[in-house]
C-alpha cells in the first residue's frame, strides 16, 4: 500500500511576533492558528510538538490494535497518550502512556505486543529521538 497525504502550513511576520495557520488536505485542521506564544507559552492554537504528540499517539494506538487482532485479541479498549519533551531546540524524549482493557490476554503477551507497536509503527520509525512507553493493563 502506498499513499500520501499533505498539510500546508502559513507564516506571516517575524518569528517571535508573527503568527500562522495550518491546514490539512482533510481539513480537520482548517487554518488552525499557531504562533510563537501557541508554542512556547499559553496561546489559543496549537504547535508542532501537539501535533507530533497526536501523530505518535494515534499511529502507535492503531498498530497496537493490529498486533492484537493478528493475535486474536479483538475486544479491547485502548488509551494512549504521548508527551513530547522540547529542550535546548530539540525534541529530547517521547513518552507514551498506555491504559488497556484486553479481553484474555496475559501481561507478558500485552507488554510485548505493546513494545512491538512501540518499535514499528510508522511515526516511531520517523523520529530520531528516545521513545519510552510506559503501560498499564487493566
Amino acid at each position: 500500500m502506498k499513499f500520501s497525504r499533505k498539510a500546508n502550513a502559513q507564516w506571516k511576520g517575524p518569528g517571535k511576533d508573527g503568527k500562522g495557520t495550518l491546514t490539512t488536505e482533510s481539513t480537520v485542521l482548517d487554518a488552525s492558528q499557531y504562533s510563537f506564544k501557541t508554542r512556547f507559552e499559553n496561546g489559543i492554537g496549537t504547535n508542532p510538538e501537539e501535533l507530533i504528540a497526536a501523530a505518535h499517539s494515534g499511529c502507535f494506538t492503531m498498530q497496537l490494535s493490529f498486533l492484537l487482532d493478528e493475535k486474536g485479541f479483538t475486544e479491547k479498549d485502548l488509551a494512549t497518550e504521548a508527551k513530547v519533551t522540547f529542550e535546548d531546540g530539540s525534541i529530547t524524549n517521547i513518552h507514551l502512556e498506555l491504559i488497556a482493557t484486553i479481553n484474555g490476554i496475559d501481561k507478558t503477551t500485552f507488554e510485548e505486543t505493546a513494545n512491538k507497536a512501540k518499535e514499528i509503527c510508522p511515526i516511531s520509525k520517523l523520529l530520531n529521538t528516545k521513545i519510552t512507553l510506559s503501560s498499564t493493563l487493566k
